[in-house]
Order: C-alpha cells, then structure tokens, then sequence
C-alpha cells in the first residue's frame, strides 16, 4: 500500500471514530453530555499526531485543531464536534489532493540523501561509486515523476523515460536538452564501464538531480 493510501485509510478511521465516541447524557438538571474520557483523550491524541504528521504543527488545520482542543476545559460533545469539524476539514483537502503529494516529499528527502551520499563519494575520491549512486536516484526520479503523472514506465529503459515525459511536457527548456546526455552516463555507471567515466560527468548528474529535486519533488 503506498504512502497515501495509508494516510488516506487512518484519515478515515479517526473519522470513523470521532463519529462513534461513548457519550454519557445525563438526566435532566444533571449537567450536559459528555464524551467518555479515555476515548475522547485516545481519540484527540490521535488525530492531533496524524494532522501534525501530514500538514506540520504551523498548518493552519493543526493549529485550529490544537486551539479547539485546548479550548475547554471539560470533554463536552460540543468540544468534540468543533475538533471533529476541523479533523473532517483536513480529511476532505488530503482526500481531494489540494494540499501537496506526500509521497513526493518523502520521496524528495530520500533521493536528497542519494545526493549526499553521492557528493561525498565524489569528494574523497570514489567517482565511481558517486556514478552509480546518481544515476541510480536520478533514474528512480525519472519513473517516479512519470508514475505520478500517469504514465506507465514498467520494463522501460531511462530513453524511453525521457521521451515519455518530454511529450508528455513535464520537463522543458535547457532541463530538457541536458537531460538527454544522461542515459549514456547511466549506461556506463550500471556496467561498470568506468573509463567512460569522469569526475565532471559525475558532477553534472548529481547537479541535475539536485535540481531536478527541487522541481519535482518539493
């Protein structure tokens, strides 16, 4: 199951639970509904760590999350519904996409750990393990964005990647044209065909795939 849909399942399943909560309900002159403790504090808990999770503690549906939590002092079913509300707000815009890719984002810093690794091979002088570990990432970029965007890139080589997403307009401009040098490096990375091989060459895929990060994956 992929990262969103897991997201996507918990968002339900709170929801779910907000909306079967036990409610005492007092006779008359005794006070007002109550939501039980233990389940309203697991509950709250809960959903304030998934929205924190998703949107970050600054996002205006955590912080409005946060304040309706704090609001009142007694677990009221007026408490609830306000909390419920603002859960629900930020399930409908993670359910309709109108926020941001989470998978993207994760998979940006994964990739940005690659460049690192990479950028560090290269500075003590293991060009060829900084090769492979940039192409590697910037192929894995490549199909991923495709992915995202609906195109199919089972069993295709990084050529046919490339075509696919520049007819597809997802890469232009000078981005485009030095895209296309980098198959022959990926080629000669993947079958250790070192002497094919420099330094600079590997220096210009680990500053494409930075870049190509920061377009795609942010």
């Amino acid at each position: 199951m992929k990262l969103q849909d897991k997201i996507a399942a918990r968002f339900q399943e709170l929801d779910d639970q907000g909306r079967s909560l036990p409610i005492s309900r007092p006779g008359p002159g005794e006070g007002s509904p109550q939501v039980e403790t233990v389940a309203f504090q697991r509950w709250a808990s809960s959903a304030l760590h998934l929205v924190a999770s998703v949107y970050g503690e600054a996002s205006p549906h955590y912080k409005n999350l946060d304040a309706a939590y704090e609001r009142a002092g007694m677990y009221s079913t007026v408490r609830l519904s306000e909390m419920r509300g603002i859960f629900g707000g930020a399930k409908s815009d993670f359910d309709g996409g109108y926020l941001f890719n989470v998978e993207r984002v994760v998979v940006g810093e994964l990739f940005a750990d690659f460049v690192v690794a990479a950028k560090t091979a290269l500075w003590e002088d293991h060009k060829d393990v900084a090769a492979v570990l940039a192409c590697a990432a910037l192929e894995d970029a490549l199909k991923r964005l495709a992915t995202a965007n609906g195109i199919a890139v089972d069993q295709k080589g990084m050529t046919d990647v490339i075509n696919a997403l520049k007819a597809a307009g997802l890469v232009s401009g000078p981005q485009k044209s030095l895209l296309d040098t980098m198959p022959k490096l990926r080629d000669a990375a993947m079958h250790a065909e070192w002497n094919r091989i420099t330094p600079q060459d590997v220096g210009s895929v680990i500053g494409y795939v930075e870049q190509f990060l920061l377009t795609h994956f942010q």
